[in-house]
């Protein structure tokens, strides 16, 4: 067998976190780009959602810079799998004493939109983004995250994808809504061994009356907000 290529250390005692996901990642470049990744998450810089900013290159200008292109191939074309590594993370979490979740934290559930311009993007659509205050073309992420009163983590994550991607709109078996996703997205806790005091979300999911029933039917605990017209 051929002996890996040594990857370039990422910055300080971030070598050794990233190090931990070396066996899921096939080659060096994929390895390189998690570091760099990485690294440009935890720097202090302006925009740091995007590919120009986490590279380190000028907004625009920047894009074709080959850093931001590598990083580019990395994030959207390489081979690697993000549920992998995702479980990877959430491994080491649960085994650091420091960050283990415990049965007095809990559960948020909430989504976060970002505006896009077009058509083209998996996931588009006319829909409410939450941050922008109105409808708009957007991508919505449904999302998990652990808390308590010390600190919080997110957990995971799946894109909602409107009615009209699919054949038979809101009918086709394959659509399912912001709260089933929700549903589906404590399950995984659940099986990844997350413990929590009760489930939380705002109006946005505690009006759905099948949502908290799926819950209850779970015997999962909850608070949920209300919106003023369905009472406190």
């Amino acid at each position: 067998m051929t002996a890996r290529v040594p990857c370039p250390p990422a910055p300080g005692p971030l070598e050794g976190y990233a190090a931990r996901f070396d066996d899921l990642f096939s080659s060096l470049a994929q390895r390189r780009g998690f570091r760099e990744y990485l690294t440009g998450l935890l720097l202090p810089r302006d925009r740091n959602k995007t590919l120009t900013a986490l590279a380190g290159a000028e907004p625009v200008a920047g894009a074709q810079h080959p850093a931001v292109q590598r990083l580019q191939f990395f994030l959207s074309e390489s081979t690697w799998k993000f549920e992998q590594v995702n479980a990877r993370r959430l491994e080491l979490l649960l085994a650091d004493p420091a960050t283990a979740p415990h049965g007095q934290g809990v559960l948020v559930i909430d989504d976060s939109g970002n505006r896009k311009d077009g058509t083209a993007t998996a996931h588009v659509g006319r829909q409410w983004p939450g941050r922008l205050g109105k409808t708009d073309n957007a991508v919505v992420t449904v999302t998990t995250l652990w808390a308590d009163e010390r600190l919080y983590y997110p957990l995971h994550a799946v894109p909602y994808t409107p009615a009209h991607h699919f054949p038979r709109k809101r009918n086709d078996p394959d659509f399912h809504t912001k709260p089933q996703l929700a549903t589906d997205l404590a399950g995984q806790a659940q099986r990844a061994g997350v413990t929590f005091r009760a489930v939380v979300a705002d109006c946005g999911y505690g009006d759905h009356d099948e949502f908290r029933h799926t819950l209850r039917e779970a015997g999962l605990p909850f608070v949920m907000a209300l919106k003023p017209r369905r009472g406190t």
